[in-house]
């Protein structure tokens, strides 16, 4: 992971197998942009890649005797508020003297073999060899402030990191009032931009607009990620498609709110930003203190949007999942919610394990209404001691009889959120985000704890660690199913309240690195709601997530595939549910439910002794198929074929890494009349020059004709071929396993 530098020219060069990203400092001390994009052979001097152009008599520049050069017209690196650019910066100040005027002039830079950690933040770690991290230095001589640019560049993969930190090293306080994770400036605007939105029960849809002048933004200033927007952004070029063209795509690895903005300016060159939403954000940075940003994760392709897709699937299965979790297989779950919802007691649960255990379950999770006197969502969040009058003998006992069955024992959590009607609440009412001053809204009947306090995480530390270990639990599903209202804290004074919502996250994290380093076999899966805080934050610290409430099988297909953009396909939440599903009431077979859950993690939400014999069966076999491939699943290049939002069809494959097998599936939402007189599906990744073997039979095909002609469908009903027809009616779905044919 080469990092040349032209100290002559103060010129950097981040390089490696595909991208290379190239900044200098100008003449005024800051740092401008000069090319990043698929990797140039290093030269000498890259001075002709700036671009000075003569801006127009109404612009500024901050060179007298120069007035080509202009902050307006050039592309920069980071940003400051106050001179000759009237773009948004990426960083403004609120000094003592109220001015926002900032000055920061490069003093020079440090390499580092490997990564270091960002304090108290989640973010992508490497040991020495695997990459290389560049430091670039800056001052503020008449504030004494040191701001530091932080690039760490990836030796097999197409991704650059990026984040920043202040110090205040004067006598006086300032305020950060904006203060961005990556700022990044492109030439031209000949760009769509593709994010991922939504709302509950239907997160992370693919969404496309093209960049227009002005400003594009998504963002969150809920607390957390949320539904709504996820933090990622690409930028596509208008002829880019899943497999051929180039892309840039930006991914932030915060829980928190964001914000992530294409600004196109009146010279139609674009200015891209990520970072923690400025919306009610004030740090105050007292003398000594710094700040840090959370990281973001850029991923540069020239192999479309697939090539985004992988070099970042790739970063955080061996970057920033937990390396304990990288290799381990998950277990296939099930939870009792949509059996039981609170309706349960040890021995209903108790049997519901034993015969999962004979399918070929791995993993059991008791879901909510264990604790407190949780009979409904109106109480007890807060008081997690077990609650005797469904579990007489208690939750340890309950682990044990599950344990006994042969089967792993979970537990569900809440542990940010507090019920007005609760033994705790009763004792700490400040422990609640509000402001004394006005009424609390409602959400979900329930508030949210003040995760800025020490003592409410200390706390929390203490009750869960007490129930791991007490009930032996190998398993946690922490969910989280309410945002920030009143955003106040009566632990923060007048003058700190800008900080609540950054302060709560890194109490969330806190609590999640103490409990995931003195526990770090525990599986942890996040959940918000369903999607609500599905992110890289997370990732870091839960390997798993869960990725929506909605278990319907035809609508995760546009869940699941919208989250294949930036997360990998192991770490998405995908269940077997019940029918009518519980979200939207449509009915489809145990087969399609099963087919696109394979591609997750894989587990089941309903009751298994309201089987048939012949449903059994069909899980045993279902359980088996997912454990013959779920390595290939976790390790293997994910490939999408079919977008849900463009067609009635899905599909979708993973491809060993050395192309020797690989795992399809394909999806048919509705039936129609006369389809297809040929039907194919193309698929992608497999080796041109070898034969593969579908499903075990001899029929062997070119992986180019599979590629270039497709794989033939199982023949569907037309009308007048019922005895021909393998499949028919809506709702359809195949997988397929193929295998290289040996020499």
């Amino acid at each position: 992971m080469p990092i040349f530098i032209n100290k002559e020219n103060n010129q950097f060069h981040l390089t490696n197998k595909t991208v290379s990203y190239i900044f200098h400092v100008m003449k005024n001390g800051e740092l401008g942009q000069l090319y990043y994009g698929k990797k140039l052979n290093h030269r000498h001097d890259f001075s002709h890649f700036a671009a000075y152009h003569i801006p127009t008599a109404a612009s500024c520049h901050g060179e007298k005797t120069d007035p080509a050069f202009s902050l307006e017209t050039i592309c920069q690196e980071y940003p400051v508020y106050g001179t000759s650019d009237f773009r948004e910066p990426a960083i403004s100040l609120r000094h003592p003297n109220g001015s926002s005027v900032g000055k920061f002039e490069y003093e020079g830079f440090e390499v580092i073999d490997g990564k270091e950690r960002i304090p108290g933040l989640p973010s992508t770690f490497a040991n020495a060899g695997e990459a290389s991290t560049l430091i670039i230095v800056f001052f503020d001589k008449l504030r004494d402030l040191k701001l530091k640019l932080f690039y760490t560049i990836f030796e097999n993969t197409a991704c650059i990191t990026r984040h920043a930190s202040l110090e205040n090293e004067g006598e006086h306080p300032v305020d950060i009032e904006r203060m961005m994770s990556v700022s990044l400036d492109l030439s031209d605007h000949d760009f769509t931009m593709v994010h991922l939105a939504g709302a509950w029960s239907r997160e992370r849809h693919v969404k496309e607009r093209k960049l227009q002048t002005g400003i594009q933004s998504i963002s969150s200033i809920r607390g957390a990620s949320s539904h709504h927007h996820n933090p990622f952004m690409a930028l596509k070029r208008p002829h880019t498609t899943e497999m051929s063209g180039e892309a840039y795509s930006f991914h932030f690895v915060y829980s928190g709110n964001f914000l992530a903005q294409a600004e196109v300016d009146h010279y139609d060159a674009v200015r891209i930003q990520m970072g923690i939403h400025p919306f009610q954000f004030n740090w105050r940075l007292d003398q000594g203190e710094a700040f840090h940003t959370p990281e973001v994760v850029m991923t540069y392709s020239d192999q479309g949007l697939n090539g985004l897709t992988q070099s970042t699937h790739t970063l955080f299965r061996e970057h920033l999942i937990s390396p304990v979790w990288q290799k381990r297989e998950r277990p296939v779950l099930i939870n009792n919610w949509e059996a039981t919802y609170f309706d349960f007691n040890a021995e209903k649960i108790v049997a519901i394990a034993k015969q999962a255990k004979e399918l070929g379950v791995e993993l059991f999770v008791l879901d909510d209404g264990w604790f407190g006197k949780r009979n409904d969502d109106t109480s007890s969040l807060g008081d997690w001691f077990v609650d005797k009058n469904k579990l007489p003998d208690g939750i340890d006992a309950l682990s044990q009889s599950v344990r006994n069955t042969g089967l792993k024992f979970g537990l569900w959590f809440e542990p940010e959120m507090i019920s007005e009607k609760s033994d705790l609440f009763s004792k700490h009412p400040d422990w609640v985000i509000h402001d004394p001053e006005r009424p609390i809204s409602y959400g979900r009947n329930q508030w949210v704890l003040d995760y800025t306090r020490e003592e409410v995480v200390d706390y929390m530390f203490e009750r869960i660690s007490s129930i791991i270990e007490s009930a032996k639990l190998s398993y946690i599903k922490w969910d989280m199913n309410r945002n920030i209202t009143e955003a106040y804290s009566a632990a923060l004074g007048q003058d700190r309240q800008g900080e609540l919502f950054h302060r709560y996250i890194l109490g969330v994290y806190d609590l999640y690195e103490r409990l995931t380093s003195k526990y770090p076999d525990v599986l942890f899966e996040s959940c918000a709601g369903g999607g609500g805080r599905f992110d890289a934050g997370m990732l870091y610290y839960a390997p798993q997530a869960w990725a929506s409430d909605d278990t319907d099988a035809v609508e995760r297909l546009k869940i699941q595939y919208g989250s294949s953009f930036v997360y990998p396909i192991y770490s998405i939440g995908s269940h077997v549910s019940d029918i009518p599903n519980h979200q939207t009431l449509r009915r489809t077979s145990l087969k399609a439910r099963a087919d696109t859950a394979y591609f997750g993690t894989f587990g089941y939400e309903l009751d298994p002794n309201k089987m048939s014999e012949e449903e059994k069966t069909e899980v045993k076999n279902q359980i088996e198929t997912y454990k013959t491939h779920r390595s290939l699943i976790k390790t293997g290049d994910f490939y999408r074929l079919i977008s849900p939002f463009a067609s009635n069809e899905t599909a979708w494959m993973v491809v060993s890494k050395d192309q020797t097998e690989a795992f399809a599936g394909w999806y048919q939402v509705l039936a129609a009349p006369s389809p297809k007189k040929i039907n194919v599906l193309k698929l992608a990744g497999l080796d041109a020059f070898s034969t593969y073997h579908v499903n075990g039979s001899d029929q062997a095909y070119g992986g180019d004709e599979l590629m270039q002609r497709g794989l033939p469908l199982p023949v569907e009903y037309n009308g007048v071929n019922k005895n021909q027809a393998e499949r028919g009616g809506d709702f359809q779905s195949s997988v397929f396993h193929l295998t290289k044919k040996g020499d």
